[in-house]
């Protein structure tokens, strides 16, 4: 086997057959990942001919695992995913009664993982609930390691919530009722600042015009609001020649035309921008909680979270998955919808720098939408017969061509 190899302590020195780890997923991961494997060779196939391949190594987790192995979540899983350093993973099911909040949570935290990148952008064809779906292009960050998901929090009659209640009433004269359950939300300058700092290097890297900070600071003020003047901080010190803030910008747009605009917007009516003036916004910055929501918003503008990638990556290590749930009910009946899952492929592929066989496999997706080729959850939008998730894999994969070609 070929492993990704770690150079200079953060660039990645890719071989031309690398081992990258796959988990298949519960309910239809089994479905979406197999045609996602298949559909992912044959890109590479189409960008490279013979000269790079993958060596697809399966890594349990999941029901699968907890059958094999009585755990969900095994040392040695965690331990292959490490080694391979990028994977691949279907939706999981988060097990009731182990101490897992969540799978995924427990993997981002484990790995680090501290950005969750949604790119969200409108397909051809695509049935949307909005008047204009073809303005979305939007890339989200979103911490992904701290805020009310660190799971601080005690039941309302929890000996602890009882303990912290008497401190914050006998401490800060902070009183709650007896039935008042208790959550922390810790919001901290370097986990804020190492997220602001990746979606400024994909703004540059990737010639964005914008990256906006949404938070709710203006309530939470020294945790929202603390994240924003980081963002704000980390943007003026370490990009400073990129970038200028909206109201300068809005002064004179002609100087800063050649400039990336960082901005500003609260969480609330971020909701109501993203809507209405749906091309101002391009990168965004945000914190755990709101991240979660937003993302799946403004992926319903486009169609669904169906169609939405995501990847969670850290300064090494990063795992690529569908960020839709598991549908049990459809599980193993070849119907389920692997876009999502092949479109975090191409992040994927683009990530270990492969960029030539991402963009055949999204080009080859993207036509498939246009010429109304799609599974179930989009051809029951457009009153069409559906594919199965095989079929599509075998449309997109048909699509395939080499941009001279």
């Amino acid at each position: 086997m070929s492993y990704i190899e770690v150079k200079d302590g953060s660039k990645l020195s890719v071989p031309s057959n690398p081992t990258i780890g796959y988990i298949e997923g519960d309910g239809i991961g089994a479905d979406i990942s197999k045609t996602t494997i298949q559909v992912i060779n044959a890109a590479l196939e189409t960008a490279y001919r013979d000269e790079r391949s993958i060596e697809w190594k399966k890594i349990l987790a999941g029901d699968e695992a907890m059958e094999s192995t009585g755990k969900h979540l095994p040392q040695e899983s965690l331990d292959e995913l490490k080694q391979c350093i990028v994977a691949l993973k279907g939706p999981l099911t988060t097990p009731i009664g182990e101490g897992f909040r969540s799978l995924n949570v427990t993997l981002r935290q484990y790995f680090d993982l501290y950005a969750n990148i949604r790119p969200v952008r409108y397909f051809p064809g695509v049935p949307s609930p909005v008047v204009a779906p073809e303005k979305v292009n939007m890339v989200i960050f979103r911490e992904n390691t701290e805020d009310v998901y660190s799971g601080i929090e005690w039941r309302y009659d929890s000996p602890e919530a009882k303990k912290l209640r008497g401190f914050l009433n006998t401490e800060f004269g902070v009183k709650l009722t007896d039935d008042t359950g208790i959550g922390i939300k810790p919001i901290g300058r370097f986990k804020s600042t190492r997220l602001v700092r990746k979606a400024l290097q994909f703004a540059v890297e990737n010639n964005r015009k914008s990256v906006t900070l949404v938070h709710k600071g203006n309530i939470m003020k020294f945790t929202e609001g603390a994240f924003k003047e980081w963002g704000y901080q980390v943007a003026e010190s370490e990009f400073k020649s990129k970038i200028v803030r909206e109201e300068d910008y809005l002064r004179d747009p002609a100087a800063y035309k050649d400039k990336i605009v960082v901005k500003d917007r609260i969480t609330d009516n971020m909701f109501q921008q993203v809507l209405t003036r749906t091309d101002e916004y391009d990168v965004i910055a945000t914190t755990n909680l709101n991240g979660d929501y937003l993302s799946d918003a403004i992926a319903a503008q486009v169609g669904g979270i169906g169609l939405a990638p995501g990847g969670n990556v850290g300064d090494i290590h990063a795992i690529f998955e569908a960020v839709h749930g598991t549908a049990p009910k459809y599980a193993g009946m070849d119907v389920a919808n692997p876009t999502s899952l092949l479109l975090s492929g191409s992040m994927m592929l683009t990530y270990i720098g492969w960029k030539e066989a991402s963009d055949i496999l999204e080009r080859a997706i993207m036509e498939s939408y246009k010429d109304r080729k799609v599974t179930q959850d989009v051809a029951r939008l457009m009153n069409i017969k559906p594919l199965k998730c095989s079929e599509f894999g075998l449309e997109v994969m048909k699509r395939m061509t080499r941009p001279q070609e």
